[in-house]
């Protein structure tokens, strides 16, 4: 098999959305005074490559700790989305072009190309969304997930957030943010590994995300 890294390096100084803390990694024990190393690690729970939960937006909605694992591995497609402007919207043509595949699998990721941008101001400009056409195929087909390689799948100016509440009031349970490397995925099936940190009453958490490609 081959392994795919989609993740990006948690580190102070990464690009964050606006207003989000810096993380903060120190060392509290070292080899040379403890005999070890240890490292305090503060961070919020939507830092770098991450899951959002239903949590997030809705009060009272599911957290990741109560999901099965199950929920963060499973068939997974990307939708070739490169060479749409700025702002633009992910419109459901993309989709078709990769049905039948795409009805059957439990991720869909959506390679707009945005990750390149990372580590620049334009990373959060006006970045390509979802259109509620793809929103709600991912519902009506029982996808486990939705994941981007931008900041999300709403503008990063909405402070309603329109497409996170269909997806999540609809039933939808994982989106999947700030995702790298979709570029050497291909057009075929692989099986997607979106692991976070298991914390109580999580609305999100970083992931170490990865592709499993067979051969």
């Amino acid at each position: 098999m081959r392994i795919v890294d989609l993740t990006h390096t948690v580190a102070p100084g990464m690009p964050l959305f606006p207003g989000t803390p810096q993380p903060q990694l120190d060392t509290i024990c070292t080899h040379e005074r403890d005999g070890f190393r240890e490292t305090r690690l503060t961070l919020t729970s939507h830092v770098g490559t991450h899951v959002d939960a239903p949590a997030h937006i809705l009060p009272g909605g599911r957290t990741l700790d109560v999901l099965d694992a199950a929920a963060f591995v499973g068939s997974a497609l990307v939708v070739d989305c490169r060479g749409l402007g700025e702002g633009a919207q992910i419109e459901i043509e993309r989709v078709e072009r990769m049905r039948p595949a795409a009805d059957d699998v439990d991720f869909l990721l959506f390679d707009t190309g945005w990750s390149e941008y990372w580590g620049s101001d334009a990373y959060f400009g006006p970045y390509p969304c979802l259109s509620e056409a793809v929103v709600d195929y991912a519902l009506r087909t029982g996808k486990k997930g939705i994941g981007l390689d931008t900041a999300g799948i709403d503008p990063v100016e909405s402070l309603e957030m329109p497409l996170h509440r269909r997806f999540f009031s609809r039933g939808g349970t994982l989106i999947v943010e700030n995702l790298t490397n979709l570029k050497n995925l291909g057009a075929d099936v692989f099986t997607l590994a979106v692991l976070p940190l298991k914390y109580a009453n999580a609305d999100g958490a970083p992931v170490r995300a990865v592709a499993i490609l067979p051969g």
